[in-house]
């Protein structure tokens, strides 16, 4: 029987498509992600990590040592610290630490290579404050999980420590969009469809190939990068992305974990409120943030 609380949002998102301008899909983006009310216990805390606007999120119980350093989704253009705030937060709930969230430049005002230079900037203002890698995770959803597999290898090409583990949630790690998935998925894919894609990877790249390893890890060196999680659904056109991130990553002697969940859209963790899967999803991933940054 399908997930009433996928459904649901599968009917939410038919009612709300995506708007052409820029700015009205950003706008989409944050009301999506703010539609339920945070719960009264997260705590936001605004600062400047290395000049990139950014916020702690912590829940009751978060260990201040242990940190999620998290980048968030919205094809490079869109998406911001509001819009995933609440997913943010109840990831650190479930794995007991703190979150860091950033603001990371957008395009197409702040094309590639912007972005991975804001988080190498978030990654090093964590290291300035004394945290030790092996208490710093990544983390990232969509275009955001693309910029945390990125990150990860800028950090190792610039000579710093690695952080303990990554958490990529349906990433975008091929901005070709070549996944077989991208035409077998796309009837039940509510969400992410190829032409957007090719749309919004053109104003990220302004003019960089896209094959380039930053802008699209899947052809990045990756061998030497932390632990992996990787979370995808079963019902997204970025489905093949993950499995090929996954196969080249495991061929590399990456220590990684796909999970392929059933009836799932992508990033429905966002909707975690009214899906029981994205509870679950969060939860596991909880798991896995917890048994790497001890």
């Amino acid at each position: 029987m399908p997930d009433p609380g996928i459904e649901a949002i599968r009917a939410l998102l038919a009612a709300r498509p995506r708007p052409t301008e820029l700015a009205e899909r950003r706008r989409r983006l944050d009301a999506l992600g703010t539609q339920y009310a945070l719960a009264a216990d997260v705590q936001i805390e605004p600062v400047s990590a290395n000049g990139v606007p950014a916020e702690w999120n912590s829940t009751p119980g978060a260990e201040a040592s242990r940190v999620l350093l998290f980048l968030h989704g919205g094809g490079y253009v869109a998406g911001s610290l509001r819009s995933h705030r609440s997913m943010v937060a109840e990831a650190g709930r479930a794995a007991g630490l703190r979150c860091l969230a950033l603001d990371y430049r957008l395009a197409p005002e702040h094309p590639f290579p912007a972005a991975v230079e804001d988080a190498v900037s978030g990654y090093r203002y964590l290291l300035d404050q004394g945290f030790t890698p092996p208490r710093i995770a990544f983390g990232g959803d969509s275009a955001g999980g693309g910029l945390a597999a990125a990150t990860l290898v800028a950090i190792r090409e610039q000579g710093l420590p690695m952080p303990a583990c990554g958490w990529l949630v349906s990433p975008w790690v091929d901005l070709e969009s070549t996944g077989e998935s991208m035409v077998s998925k796309a009837g039940v894919d509510p969400m992410v469809q190829k032409p957007y894609l090719l749309e919004i990877a053109a104003l990220y790249l302004s003019g960089a190939g896209p094959r380039t390893p930053l802008a699209s890890p899947l052809h990045a060196t990756l061998h030497g990068l932390p632990p992996l999680l990787v979370q995808v659904g079963a019902s997204e056109t970025l489905l093949d992305d993950a499995v090929m991130f996954t196969r080249r990553a495991g061929a590399e002697d990456v220590a990684v974990t796909l999970e392929i969940w059933p009836e799932m859209i992508h990033v429905w963790h966002l909707f975690h409120p009214k899906v029981e899967g994205g509870r679950k999803a969060l939860a596991a991933a909880g798991d896995f943030l917890q048994r790497h940054l001890g």
